[in-house]
């Protein structure tokens, strides 16, 4: 079936009065999306992907959704390629004005929202503020209003290779062998496993893991403690607004890409999503490189950060399902088992897609199965 792109944008409201993003006006955003459908036929059901820092509307996914019938709409939040100062409240802001617009513009009667990957923490976020406002300040205490954004919730949720957050996820690829951030390169030879010399060799024993998985979040926490500290300086000095960027080494540092009986799957060993897991921890489009002391706060703290998959989808009440590719080189089986049994609502399913990868890349051969999976799903429950 011939798929037809239509992108479009639009403008909403953002009364913040700090601007973070490059261009345009204060107090206006623009948020731009694509819609991907196919040539012919309508559809009351839209599926809505988005995530912290968009682009994947060329994902193979979306584009077999699309060739398959369904209407999708991929929304790009303000953040677009760029997470150095992302506020996750922000990105749920503007993803509740990119479903407002759909119904609007579109006349969908459901939205389902597509958590691919980074999404699926996003979408689970959302979804527990639109059912359950609580939110009036960002972690770092500026005034954002969840609460009154009347955020119009999903009629379901899609987790599709989805980990549990950008918070937990950098943790657990944090490296745990720098002790000072100040000097990031003088590491700690017991917990660095990418160090020949390093005593520790897989596969590891599980007091090895149990250690290096407490130096990960007490690194997270003295990153977080520092944040905190020199935003609190700033404030005694007269400058609340101001901002420090600063840059995070070592974070793509996890037992589970040298030594495979970690998390165990169908992935190859030694590897991860960006490559060679060595090169990555230290190269330049590492997770989370380069932020800023607001950013770190809300969307790589293991404590601050408000998008907790496990915690967010405790408080959601609509079908979810979970899809866990098991070749998956960046979302382990874990998350999947964890997002899985953390989710409240009553209707929640969760399938295998044995031998696939993230992006259904290295076998395309297996995009049938997920869009058969997807399709048979939203039809048991009246979506298609």
């Amino acid at each position: 079936m011939r798929v037809v792109r239509e992108p479009y944008g639009f403008v909403h409201v953002d009364p913040s009065p700090l601007k973070e993003v490059y261009g345009g006006p204060s107090g206006q955003v623009f948020v731009e999306c694509m819609r991907i459908r196919p040539e012919t036929g309508e559809s009351g059901t839209v599926v809505i992907f988005s995530h912290p820092i968009g682009g994947g509307s060329f994902l193979p996914l979306v584009t077999a959704l699309a060739a398959a019938g369904h209407h999708v709409i991929y929304c790009n939040p303000r953040y677009r390629g760029n997470d150095t100062a992302l506020i996750l409240e922000k990105c749920v802001l503007d993803l509740g004005a990119c479903i407002a617009d759909a119904r609007k513009r579109f006349g969908y009667d459901k939205v389902l929202l597509g958590g691919w990957s980074g999404g699926g923490s996003l979408s689970l976020f959302y979804q527990d503020q639109a059912e359950h406002p609580t939110i009036t300040t960002t972690p770092s205490g500026e005034a954002l209003d969840l609460r009154g954004a009347n955020l119009q919730p999903a009629d379901g949720i899609l987790l599709l290779a989805a980990h549990i957050s950008r918070s937990v996820t950098m943790t657990e690829w944090l490296d745990p062998s720098i002790l000072d951030e100040d000097r990031p390169y003088e590491r700690d030879r017991e917990l660095n496993i990418y160090d020949p010399d390093c005593p520790n060799q897989p596969p590891y024993s599980p007091e090895f893991v149990a250690k290096f998985r407490k130096a990960q979040i007490a690194r997270n926490r003295r990153i977080t403690a520092r944040a905190k500290a020199t935003l609190a300086e700033l404030k005694a000095q007269g400058q609340p607004n101001a901002e420090r960027p600063f840059i995070v080494a070592g974070t793509m540092c996890d037992v589970r890409w040298t030594d495979p009986t970690q998390d165990p799957s169908d992935r190859r060993p030694g590897t991860c999503y960006l490559g060679d897991p060595k090169i990555a921890n230290d190269g330049p489009v590492g997770l989370g490189r380069f932020t800023t002391l607001r950013s770190w706060l809300s969307q790589w703290s293991y404590d601050e950060s408000r998008a907790n998959g496990v915690i967010n989808a405790g408080a959601i009440s609509c079908p979810v399902l979970v899809i866990n590719n098991t070749a998956d080189l960046a979302c382990t089986p874990s998350h999947a088992q964890r997002l899985f049994d953390a989710v409240a609502s009553q209707d929640k399913t969760l399938v295998q897609i044995e031998g696939a990868d993230h992006y259904y890349v290295e076998r395309p051969d297996l995009l049938p199965t997920a869009v058969t999976t997807l399709t048979v799903w939203m039809a048991e429950r009246g979506f298609a």
